[in-house]
């Protein structure tokens, strides 16, 4: 009888123990949905942020307008991760009973200041100090500049070079507009121009006014 008495006794403590378990289940159970914005320090909305659940392989990603969903359990943590601004952390409260929440995330941006890299020609110093004391300065900027543009040369590469595309489209150009201009009247006569005279000029030194 003593141990009948025993299980009865036994059975109603498990069954008062589960009913008091599952009457205060605990919150991390529970899902909520949080939604919300990314900004940075100029308030401007940051894409392509990573959100991530501390501890889980869950997360998301804000789209180009800095927005983002994601569903968490009341007490996680979640931390925002953008490149050129500082990581920040969000804990969601572990009294939180609602369903649905919005947060607006501000990161601030992350200025590394790098060390300064002095970028030399010469493979050593010795070099770069036995180069610059060889330098042959006795001529000064405007001497090099005529040797390097002699009359010469600068005239015979100019009588022997042809016009390029973007030169031949201007003349033919022009001589459209031209003749545009002249349609439905006299030919104006080129007594003043100087570049008619030129080829004038040029023509008759070639003989190629001459009578045949």
């Amino acid at each position: 009888m003593k141990q009948l008495l025993f299980y009865i006794l036994l059975f109603i403590s498990l069954k008062d123990y589960s009913q008091t378990t599952n009457t205060h289940s605990p919150v991390s159970d529970k899902y909520i949905q949080i939604s919300g914005v990314v900004l940075d320090d100029s308030l401007q909305p940051l894409p392509f942020v990573s959100i991530m659940l501390k501890g889980t392989h869950s997360g998301t990603v804000s789209d180009f307008y800095g927005f983002f969903t994601v569903v968490a359990k009341a007490g996680d943590e979640m931390q925002f991760f953008s490149i050129n601004h500082k990581s920040k952390s969000y804990n969601l409260s572990d009294t939180l009973t609602g369903r649905h929440y919005s947060i607006i995330q501000i990161l601030t941006k992350d200025t590394i200041q790098l060390a300064t890299v002095n970028v030399f020609p010469w493979p050593s110093k010795e070099q770069f100090k036995r180069a610059i004391l060889n330098l042959d300065l006795s001529d000064t900027d405007i001497e090099r500049a005529y040797k390097n543009m002699d009359n010469e040369d600068v005239r015979a590469s100019i009588n022997g070079g042809s016009m390029d595309a973007a030169a031949n489209y201007r003349v033919r150009m022009q001589q459209q507009y031209t003749k545009l201009y002249q349609a439905g009247q006299y030919p104006s006569i080129s007594l003043l121009n100087p570049l008619a005279w030129a080829q004038f000029i040029d023509a008759w030194r070639k003989g190629k006014l001459k009578i045949k």
